[in-house]
């Protein structure tokens, strides 16, 4: 107890912790927000790319397949080389095509399992008697 008061009273602070501020800015709030429109934006954005990489990524394939046995019919090693580019090419294509099927699937399954969860919530909840709530019922208890 320290006396603030100057008059020889004696006064109880409470100082509450508190989460830092998050560094570069933004929210503090802790809550989680998911906003479909954009989970949804995404998703497809990865899904385009996973189609364009599937017919962009190979362009030049057959043309790299071509040089490679010119040069490897002429004994230069870079025929060898090229070949081995191409195939380093057709692995790390192959990865970046699976990372996308994998945002875009998954941000799918999160966008359905979201309204699955809100449905539940909302058709869920019940009072402190047990009764289950109507949604015009729990307007009642947010307004």
């Amino acid at each position: 107890m320290t006396d603030v008061s100057g008059a020889g009273e004696s006064t109880v602070h409470t100082q509450l912790n508190e989460i830092p501020a998050p560094r570069g800015g933004g929210d503090n709030s802790g809550d989680l927000s998911v906003r479909d429109d954009e989970l949804g934006k995404l998703g497809n954005m990865a899904f385009e790319l996973h189609g364009r990489l599937s017919n962009d990524g190979k362009h030049a394939e057959e043309a790299t397949r071509v040089a490679k046995s010119w040069l490897t019919e002429d004994g230069m090693d870079t025929g060898s080389a090229l070949g081995e580019l191409q195939s380093a090419w057709e692995t790390k294509l192959g990865t970046l095509q699976e990372a996308c099927a994998h945002i875009s699937n998954h941000l799918d399954f999160s966008l359905k399992a979201h309204k699955q969860d809100e449905e539940t919530i909302e058709t869920g909840m019940r009072n402190a008697e047990g009764k289950l709530m109507t949604v015009s019922r729990i307007s009642e208890y947010i307004n």
